[in-house]
């Protein structure tokens, strides 16, 4: 089951649990999230990027607060390449500049690098110059 269906299907069982498995649940998370706290402590830097690279591991460092890369690195690593600028980061919001031309495949496929780089994110939007084609703004 890919790391997405298991996301999904914790917040489904959530949603549905009664209050003494939800509070089970977050007893569980919040002990877990002190063993990472205690891990990426120790942790060198090295070690910290390495745990960080994994798909899983990255997910519950995103989860509790404790991603070793900022959000800004991870989406400027992600966009490398794409012809997509990083104007801003600010809080859930990341805004990009598109090269003038690139279409809307581009733009969906921007808005995907972004969440995976960076799920925490809550909005992504695009920002292009009124010369290009498709000028304008979208947000997500």
């Amino acid at each position: 089951m890919s790391l997405n269906a298991r996301i999904g299907r914790i917040e489904s069982l959530l949603e549905r649990a009664e209050p003494p498995a939800v509070e089970l649940a977050q007893a569980l998370l919040d002990l877990y999230g002190e063993g990472l706290t205690r891990i990426m402590a120790a942790a060198d830097d090295d070690l910290a990027a390495r745990l960080a690279a994994d798909d899983v591991v990255a997910h519950l460092l995103l989860l509790h607060d404790l991603h070793p890369i900022d959000v800004r690195t991870r989406v400027e690593d992600a966009l490398r390449g794409t012809g997509a600028e990083v104007i801003a980061v600010e809080g859930d919001l990341v805004r990009l500049r598109l090269a003038d031309g690139d279409g809307d495949g581009s733009a969906d496929a921007v808005r995907r690098a972004v969440r995976d780089a960076a799920p925490e994110v809550e909005q992504v939007e695009i920002v292009r110059s009124a010369s290009g084609v498709g000028a304008g703004r979208w947000t997500t």
